[in-house]
């Protein structure tokens, strides 16, 4: 794989993680409504700010991968979103203080660990 894909892939999957806490943000920020319906909460949600750049975050990360999949077999792809999780846990701590505890570092080193076999296949 050149290195130019593997950046793409990557941007991708950084984008998808960067949405995760994007509506993160924002559905902590939003104060809710407890009189309201399930349908004004719902949409409350969506129109909320960091909610939007989530989804838009998505969107273009979407358009990226489906770059990535025009030039790279899917099967030797997919395996990248994994690092999505890896991603969004390091900025989970870093921005929510998230736990990080010694099984989370062990899953996320056998998610990379992962990722690598299947990148020198």
């Amino acid at each position: 794989m050149s290195l130019p894909l593997l950046g793409l892939i990557l941007f991708s999957v950084t984008l998808s993680a960067l949405a995760q806490i994007c509506f993160k943000l924002g559905l902590t920020a939003r104060q809710a409504d407890p009189g309201a319906t399930l349908a004004q909460s719902v949409l409350g949600a969506l129109l909320n700010p960091g909610v939007l750049g989530g989804l838009a975050l998505y969107g273009f990360g979407t358009l990226v991968w489906l770059l990535v999949l025009s030039k790279v077999e899917v099967s030797k792809a997919y395996p990248f979103v994994g690092l999505s999780f890896v991603v969004t846990a390091v900025l989970g701590h870093l921005i929510f203080k998230d736990d990080l505890n010694a099984l989370r570092i062990g899953g996320i080193a056998l998610v990379i660990a992962g990722i690598a076999l299947v990148a020198r296949s």
